[in-house]
């Protein structure tokens, strides 16, 4: 069995779109929230999202780019192309048979499903967009990801709502450590601030309706009353410790697990006996060989929906057991909001930068915990900790799980 390496990562969010933009961010406990300004949003009643701003789009695109590819591919390349250049990793230097991309999305190219069958409604089928396929299908991020650099391994975007990004991540590091590929490009993008996406989800009367972007996303608070949507992309190299050795790559963390499981019971809510995560958490850290009290953090899912926070307790609680007090927890969507697919790959770098740099990220804007959320959560203010390995979870509809285990690189002696 190979062991799996991270050696770089790109990221596209809501407090920030390069490594250091987002490290502050996370240290200082930004919220990204604000107003939508992607549309006019009066009538949904949603009146905040977790934009991204200050997009580089020159960078790596043209103005032409955006007419071929919708903003959820053009995030995850984005995300891609900065990974493989923190990871110095050169395509015509590696055997592209053995290079994967393996990056998901929540719902793919909705913005364009909107406008195109809002074109078919007023101007009839024959004036829908001939790339109208080609923009909104949801593998087109992992397509255009993969003929950007080269790779010509594995190519494929998982699909598991909100846990798509951790899934990815997951699958990723099974495929290295498995040994059918050297280099994986793994996590998840999503772009769906738009008037169908926000409407959708409003009418699940799963979103807030709070206007102070400073009370809206409030994992775990006693007054929580639905998550932010968010956007972005989240995207990590893997490869294997062998291959990342040979070509003298500068190595950031470790991935030693992943568990994936199925509630089996609703539609859109978790499980409330927290069985279905705890387990994914458990066989995360039965093919680590590590025990509960080794986990120093959990990047929670931690959404802001009182569904979703106090079934999430109870997971971590059965998967770490007795002593589940004593590993801190918090919620980076109080910063960013929920990207949904993207969560998972942008939560991933979230909790590599938490082991590289020893600090836990703060859940911001807590007033006060809910009293029937029995977990320590790390309010407000980010701290210093010394750890070893750090969780990140997500729970999707249909009652998805995914969990990876990270753990903090240290050279060999």
């Amino acid at each position: 069995m190979n062991r799996v390496v991270i050696t770089g990562y790109g990221v596209v969010s809501p407090i920030g779109n390069d490594p250091e933009a987002f490290l502050s961010s996370l240290k200082e406990g930004k919220n990204g929230i604000g107003p939508i300004t992607k549309f006019d949003a009066a009538d949904t009643g949603v009146h905040v999202a977790g934009e991204v701003k200050d997009f580089p789009l020159e960078k790596y695109f043209t103005k032409k780019d955006t007419k071929r590819m919708e903003m959820f591919s053009i995030y995850g390349i984005h995300a891609s192309l900065d990974a493989m250049e923190m990871a110095a990793l050169k395509a015509e230097n590696i055997n592209a048979d053995r290079f994967g991309v393996i990056v998901g999305s929540g719902i793919g190219g909705l913005p364009t499903i909107q406008d195109q069958v809002t074109r078919m409604n007023a101007k009839g089928p024959q004036r829908v967009s001939p790339m109208f396929v080609p923009l909104s299908i949801v593998n087109m991020v992992s397509g255009n990801i993969s003929m950007r650099v080269g790779a010509k391994g594995i190519s494929y975007s998982p699909v598991t709502a909100c846990a798509t990004g951790t899934n990815a991540i997951g699958e990723a590091y099974r495929n290295i450590k498995h040994g059918y590929s050297d280099v994986i490009l793994a996590g998840g993008s999503e772009a769906t601030i738009c008037e169908i996406g926000i409407a959708g989800f409003a009418s699940l009367t799963a979103l807030s309706k709070e206007e102070d972007p400073n009370k809206a996303s409030v994992p775990f608070d006693k007054d929580r009353n639905g998550f932010v949507m968010g956007e972005g992309a989240g995207v990590l190299v893997l490869e294997s410790l062998e291959h990342a050795k040979a070509r003298g790559a500068n190595i950031l963390g470790e991935v030693v697990g992943y568990g994936s499981t199925s509630d089996a019971y609703h539609m859109t809510a978790p499980n409330p006996d927290g069985s279905g995560a705890g387990k994914a958490i458990k066989l995360a850290l039965e093919e680590a060989a590590i025990t509960p009290d080794q986990v120093g953090y959990i990047n929670a899912h931690g959404t802001s929906t009182p569904t979703n926070d106090g079934a999430e307790a109870t997971a971590i609680q059965y998967g770490l057991g007795a002593g589940y007090m004593n590993t801190y927890v918090s919620s980076t969507k109080s910063m960013t909001g929920h990207l949904l697919g993207a969560a998972g790959g942008v939560e991933a770098v979230a909790t590599l930068l938490a082991l590289q740099h020893q600090f836990i990220p703060p859940n911001i804007n807590v007033t006060e915990q809910d009293p029937n959320i029995e977990l320590n959560v790390v309010k407000n203010e980010s701290i210093d900790a010394t750890f070893d390995y750090a969780l990140s979870d997500s729970l999707g509809f249909g009652g998805h799980n995914a969990v990876i285990l990270m753990k903090k690189w240290e050279e060999e002696a």
